[in-house]
C-alpha cells in the first residue's frame, strides 16, 4: 500500500536485501545479442543503427582524440535510456530517480573529463577559468566564478536527470489517482483525466529519451574542452 506519494521512489527491498541491482541488471536482457548468421533480425539492425546514428551525432564536433570514449558514452546512452523507459512500466523501478546513483555516474564521469584535460594539454584547460580579454582587475572574481561553475557541472548533470524522472512520476501517479477517484464520481471527468493521463505518459516516455540524450550530450561538451 502507497503511503505517500514519494514511496514509489523508494528502493525494492526483499528480507532486508536491496534490489537496486536487480532493478539494473535485469532490463538489459531486453537488448538483443549479436548471432553469427550473415543477416542481422530486425531489433538487432535498429539497435545497431540506433548506436551507430547516436554516436556520429554525439562525436561529429570531438577531434579523434575524444573517440576512444565512444564506447563508454554510447554504452551508458543505453544504460539510461533502459533504466528511464524501463521505469515507466507497472509494479517497476526506476534506478535513475535515485540522486545518488546520478551523482556518482555524473560525478566520476566529470572527473574524468577533468583529469584528461590536465594531463594532456592543463594550459587550455585552466584557460577556461579566464575569458579572453577580461580586465585586470577583475581577474580574481573570474577565476573564483569560473572554478565554481566548474565544481557546479556535476551537480547539474545528477540533478536534472533525478529532477526531471521524479516529476513526470509524480505527475502520472496524481493523474491515475485522480482519474481513479473521479470514476465512480464523475465518470466523464475521469475519461478526460484518462486521456490526460495516456498523454503524460507519452510525454514522460519523451522525456525519458530525451533526458538520457541531454546527459550524454553535456558530457561529450565537457570532453570537448578538454580535448
Amino acid at each position: 500500500m502507497t503511503l505517500s506519494l514519494f514511496d514509489q521512489f523508494l528502493s525494492p527491498v526483499v528480507c532486508w536485501i536491496p534490489l537496486v541491482a536487480i532493478a539494473i541488471i535485469l532490463p538489459w536482457i531486453l537488448f538483443p545479442s549479436p548471432t553469427t548468421r550473415w543477416i542481422n533480425n530486425r531489433n538487432l539492425t535498429f539497435q545497431n543503427w540506433f548506436l551507430g546514428q547516436s554516436t556520429s551525432q554525439i562525436f561529429l564536433p570531438i577531434n579523434p582524440t575524444g573517440h576512444k570514449w565512444a564506447l563508454l558514452l554510447s554504452s551508458l546512452l543505453i544504460f539510461l535510456t533502459t533504466m528511464n523507459t524501463a521505469g515507466l512500466l507497472p509494479y517497476t523501478f526506476t534506478p535513475t530517480s535515485q540522486l545518488s546513483i546520478n551523482m556518482g555516474l555524473a560525478g566520476a564521469l566529470w572527473m574524468g573529463v577533468v583529469i584528461l584535460g590536465m594531463r594532456t594539454q592543463p594550459t587550455h584547460s585552466l584557460g577556461h577559468l579566464l575569458p579572453e580579454g577580461a580586465p585586470a582587475l577583475l581577474t580574481p572574481i573570474l577565476v573564483i566564478i569560473e572554478t565554481i561553475s566548474l565544481f557546479i557541472r556535476p551537480i547539474a548533470l545528477g540533478v536534472r536527470l533525478t529532477a526531471n524522472l521524479t516529476a513526470g512520476h509524480l505527475l502520472i501517479q496524481l493523474t491515475s489517482t485522480a482519474t481513479l477517484a473521479l470514476l465512480t464520481i464523475m465518470p466523464v471527468t475521469a475519461i478526460f483525466t484518462g486521456v490526460l493521463l495516456f498523454l503524460l505518459a507519452l510525454l514522460e516516455g519523451a522525456v525519458a529519451l530525451i533526458q538520457a540524450y541531454v546527459f550524454i550530450l553535456l558530457l561529450s561538451l565537457y570532453l570537448q574542452e578538454n580535448v
